[in-house]
């Protein structure tokens, strides 16, 4: 068999837990042990999942495979603390729902997240808190779905995507001037060093991979004028002026784009994505995607300072 190559393809890992809801067999798992779950997956092994609440996204990033379809833009690689015998139904519910996924690694009670750099991910979505922070950690880009399955509406292949800035495409250098010094020193720091670019943060590579994505769609539109660009990306962040403008100038240095940017200055991100409707957000504090994950899929990036174990912060300025 030939070798198939990942490097220049969009990878994303994905645990079974943040592709479909496994809250009945976890509360097998935590309330009557492993045996018991065992039991409980053979027995529903023809009993396809719920769709959980990275699915619509998912679905909706496989579906770019057919602007290539003899070389595929996108993987996604199932990364799972499951055995293989557990695993068995993950995999029959993927085909179930007709979803383009065929490789998966499965690693009883541990997490597979140290096999990112080898897969050259840019993403891991789970819902296991632990394993996202150990991921992190080790500068991995990792994320914790937060809140219940959100209906995938329409037969559209519309694909949204929405990032916070500093912390996810961003470090959290100026976050931490912030909490240091007030929203008054932030916005002169900021000010003073719009023209300096932010060192990239864990989501940046991601971003660049769709991006990649996007100059295919638009090589497509091209060639046929009659095709539907699908992928669009936004920048949603607390930020306001005058801190607007290094947000910019950086993602233009890093050579990557966002179709569209909202400065909020504090105001609620949650009223923004129940218009905006991205199918997934990307933020690094959990206050803001409370509000978020009721109406949007939303995931916490546990990245910087602010998100260090036991450490209490007001809201991010920006």
């Amino acid at each position: 068999m030939a070798v198939y190559e990942l490097k220049n393809r969009l990878v994303v890992g994905i645990a079974s837990s943040a592709l479909f809801d496994l809250a009945e067999a976890d509360a097998v798992f935590r309330d009557q042990g492993e045996e018991a779950y065992r039991a409980y997956q053979e027995e529903h092994l023809n009993d396809t999942l719920d769709k959980g609440v990275a699915f619509p996204f998912i679905r909706r990033l496989l579906s770019l495979n057919d602007l290539s379809p003899d070389d595929p833009l996108v993987e996604v690689i199932i990364l799972s603390r499951n055995d293989p015998d557990t695993g068995l139904r993950v995999m029959r519910s993927i085909q179930s729902y007709g979803l383009p996924i065929s490789r998966a690694i499965f690693m009883q009670g541990r997490s597979p997240y140290r096999f990112m750099p080898a897969l050259t991910m840019s993403l891991f979505l789970s819902a296991n808190e632990d394993d996202v922070r150990e991921a992190v950690a080790l500068g991995l880009p990792a994320g914790r779905v937060l809140g219940p399955a959100v209906a995938d509406e329409g037969d559209d292949q519309d694909l949204r995507i929405a990032f916070d800035f500093d912390g996810v495409l961003a470090d959290d250098a100026s976050e931490q001037v912030y909490q240091v010094g007030g929203i008054e020193r932030f916005r002169c720091h900021e000010t003073t060093n719009a023209a300096a670019p932010h060192d990239p943060g864990p989501l940046r590579d991601f971003l660049a991979g769709v991006n990649r994505l996007q100059r295919r769609e638009e090589e497509q539109r091209a060639e046929d004028a009659h095709y539907k660009i699908r992928v669009h990306v936004s920048l949603v962040t607390a930020r306001d002026a005058p801190a607007h403008e290094r947000p910019v100038r950086s993602l233009k240095n890093w050579g990557v784009t966002v179709n569209d940017a909202f400065f909020l200055g504090g105001i609620d991100k949650s009223t923004v994505m129940e218009v905006l409707k991205p199918h997934i957000f990307f933020d690094d504090q959990v206050g803001h995607l409370t509000g978020t994950a009721r109406s949007t899929p939303s995931v916490h990036i546990p990245f910087g300072k602010i998100n260090e174990p036991d450490r209490s912060a007001p809201d991010e300025a920006h």
